[in-house]
């Protein structure tokens, strides 16, 4: 027994001291890289400086050369550039102009990037005791609208071009077990086209059939730094391997951070990578990967969180009682029925309130109990299907946030039959309950529509990215994307 806890003890230390060369590797001197690469959170800077810094460019070089004088940059309208910068900022958020899977594509981009100018220029006409007011000559108005769309265009092209090409590219090889690896490859491919895995390496070198199809290579794991070297690696990702599995690979990886190589932990890339909470891989080292307290012990965030909670409330009531004789009487015609729908949903910590709907369903939808709702869900009636793609059909549950049982953000709450089932299947479930369910939130603006296990497990991931990283700026975030979702239709 004293042997066998010895053993142990080695393993953890050794463990350790992989893991703390990991977190030190910032203190090493980093060799030359063969490409250069951005980060995702580089990429949409860029996209968001450049978008504002060319279009400002341009429109003062335009009115010089055509002697346009609608938009000046003068000491006195100085103010003209930050309405007009912000407009276009929040717009080209909304029509997902930073989304960097649609901004490589020139097809989105032409899309997203007409409808996005067009909305900023109608905006900042309307604005006119923050903005010029209109001139006599309406021509004036389509120069501003061409500058900002040819010059939005010319940049994002030239953005495809170089910053999204292959010579940016990041070379990375993964060290892990066989069947991990692939999934792990595409989730993180899928999240940034930029990071191009090209392999992996089996620290026990054991074949496995049921992994024959892979796409990905598999390179030795003997002289580590020789295969980095021939294959112009960038990065080196650490899967979830206890030190009984790192085997000879632990002095191959100590070599490697020696001479100043990038070795990361593949928990720490994925979540900043995917902006999703790895719950599947971190497993027994949860609540140590996991901070609980992070976000729910700034008191100043929670005033504000709940404050901007009770001011949208209001609003989004007396918006939603302008909109109630229009549902009252599509409900009479199309959608036969109570008007209301109560249903009882799990809040925070657990308990249970009652949430309020348009009703969207036929009356007998679960006659024989609680079913899964599904995309095309064929007990929703032809109404209620155009409630809940214009998201109208949530509007009463202003009056749960109004009420304390739910927040504008947060997870989205579930039943609870359905809790209770997924709580036994997915692990870790019941931490979404450490905060309020939200009429909005990370994992509705992230992923489709949730009907199976799966689909739940996708969510819970992002959910709980929400709890841990949740502050001012990841809110707005998740009000722009939700936008996004309502003006193209996404919702379920």
């Amino acid at each position: 027994m004293a042997e066998t806890h010895l053993q142990e003890k080695v393993s953890e230390s050794r463990q350790s001291s992989l893991y703390s060369s990991l977190s030190l590797r910032g203190k090493n001197f980093y060799m030359p890289r063969n490409n250069l690469h951005f980060e995702i959170s580089e990429r949409k800077f860029f996209l968001r400086l450049f978008d504002v810094v060319w279009v400002l460019f341009a429109l003062y070089v335009v009115g010089i050369l055509f002697e346009v004088d609608y938009f000046q940059f003068q000491s006195g309208n100085w103010y003209w550039s930050v309405v007009l910068a912000t407009y276009l900022a929040l717009f080209a958020g909304i029509f997902e102009l930073y989304d960097l899977q649609k901004a490589s594509s020139f097809t989105k981009v032409l899309q997203n990037t007409v409808l996005a100018t067009s909305v900023t220029v109608l905006f900042f006409l309307m604005t006119p005791v923050l903005t010029p007011v209109l001139p006599e000559n309406r021509f004036k108005i389509l120069y501003l609208f061409l500058t900002i769309l040819i010059t939005l265009l010319l940049w994002r092209y030239s953005y495809i071009t170089l910053i999204s090409s292959p010579r940016f590219y990041r070379r990375v090889l993964i060290v892990g077990e066989p069947l991990e690896v692939e999934l792990v490859a595409s989730h993180l491919q899928q999240s940034d086209p930029n990071y191009n895995i090209i392999g992996y390496v089996n620290p026990q070198e054991v074949k496995n059939n049921s992994f024959g199809k892979a796409s990905l290579e598999e390179f030795p794991s003997r002289d580590l730094w020789e295969t980095v070297r021939e294959h112009s690696v960038d990065e080196i990702l650490i899967s979830n391997l206890g030190a009984e599995k790192v085997g000879e690979l632990y002095e191959e990886i100590l070599k490697l951070l020696k001479r100043g190589f990038p070795v990361k932990d593949f928990n720490e890339v994925y979540e900043d990578k995917t902006s999703k909470i790895p719950v599947q891989h971190i497993e027994r080292n949860f609540y140590q990967f996991f901070p609980l307290s992070r976000s729910n012990d700034n008191k100043f965030y929670l005033f504000f969180h709940r404050t901007a909670d009770i001011v949208i409330s209001l609003l989004g009531i007396i918006f939603g009682l302008l909109l109630l004789p229009f549902v009252f009487f599509g409900n009479l015609i199309a959608n036969k029925g109570q008007l209301f729908y109560r249903q009882e949903r799990v809040g925070k910590h657990g308990k249970p309130f009652t949430i309020l709907k348009f009703r969207t369903m036929r009356c007998d939808a679960e006659v024989n109990g609680a079913v899964w709702a599904t995309k095309n869900d064929v007990r929703i009636t032809g109404f209620g299907k155009f409630l809940r793609r214009t998201r109208m059909d949530e509007f009463p549950q202003f009056y749960n946030i109004l009420k304390g049982e739910m927040s504008l953000i947060g997870p989205r709450p579930e039943r609870p039959v359905f809790v209770q089932e997924l709580s036994e299947l997915i692990p870790f479930y019941d931490t979404r309950h450490f905060v309020k369910p939200g009429l909005t939130g990370w994992a509705q603006v992230m992923c489709d529509y949730a009907d199976s296990h799966a689909d739940s497990l996708e969510k819970l991931q992002y959910d709980l990215y929400y709890i841990k990283h949740r502050n001012i700026f990841l809110d707005i975030t998740i009000l722009t994307k939700t936008l996004s979702t309502v003006i193209f239709f996404r919702g379920q």
